[in-house]
């Protein structure tokens, strides 16, 4: 089974390359962020036309995210991250495919930091760790992926002396996504790819993409019942520069198959 996350930087503009990407590669999960979308003006139909079942959570002109599964069907878990009612960002989808619980997210970027939208990403974070314990209660198979916009490690950046003081990047973020991995996930391509430089987007600007100047910002965390299933993991880094392309590539990873019963526990 071949899963991927692709930050598409608005869905109807780049539909041609999401696409030909998609019959390119066709994986059979994949989750999209930064739809920038309405609810009513997601490309449905050409999805379907592609082979995709479709949900998704829009919202005009910012945001929104949405699950896509090929010759699969898609149970709705939840499209709202617990934990704050009066947020109304769309950012967070849960659905189960095949026995496995995938959470599709896009988390924000936190800046300009200091400020409100710093302390909006940590406590989205700190949701996002409440719900990531959850779900690992649940001993089910469990993928949490999406535009994190962390970058981790120094690895993880090119030139990091250059984002100390950047959202994505400050101690307290790293900490955050670090403090969710120790729960008990696995980050799938630093467990296959321990020490490589592998990046998975890249500015517009200075010609940061032919000259890899990049960021590793687009994850995969897997539950200990999707990480021991984990076959292989990469980056499609030619999407990127396909024209008119968005500034993150689609990322992947390949595992075993799953065909498991629903969780003993209701997700709530």
């Amino acid at each position: 089974m071949k899963i991927a996350t692709y930050n598409v930087n608005g869905v109807n503009g780049r539909l041609p390359v999401l696409l030909r990407w998609l019959e390119e590669t066709k994986p059979d999960i994949v989750c999209l962020q930064e739809l920038k979308a309405p609810q009513d003006k997601f490309p449905e139909k050409a999805i379907n036309n592609a082979g995709y079942n479709a949900i998704w959570h829009g919202q005009k002109q910012w945001n929104g995210v949405a699950i896509l599964a090929r010759n699969r069907e898609i149970k709705e878990i939840t499209r709202t991250l617990p934990g704050d009612k009066d947020d109304v960002q769309s950012r967070y989808m849960e659905a189960l495919i095949d026995g496995l619980v995938i959470a599709c997210l896009y988390l924000p970027n936190g800046n300009p930091a200091p400020g409100p939208k710093l302390e909006y990403k940590l406590l989205w974070f700190e949701r996002l760790a409440h719900r990531a314990s959850t779900l690992l209660s649940l001993k089910t198979p469990v993928i949490l992926l999406g535009d994190f916009n962390v970058m981790p490690t120094e690895l993880d950046v090119y030139k990091p002396e250059r984002w100390l003081k950047d959202a994505l990047f400050l101690p307290e973020v790293r900490k955050a996504f670090a403090d969710i991995v120790n729960q008990g996930w696995t980050d799938a391509i630093r467990k296959l790819y321990p020490d490589e430089v592998i990046y998975t987007f890249w500015d517009y600007f200075r010609n940061a993409y032919s000259r890899n100047a990049g960021l590793r910002i687009d994850h995969f965390l897997l539950s200990p019942q999707v990480a021991k299933k984990l076959k292989s993991a990469g980056v499609d880094k030619h999407v990127r520069g396909w024209e008119k392309s968005s500034d993150h590539a689609p990322v992947w990873i390949e595992i075993d198959e799953i065909k498991l019963p629903p969780a003993k526990k209701p997700i709530k």
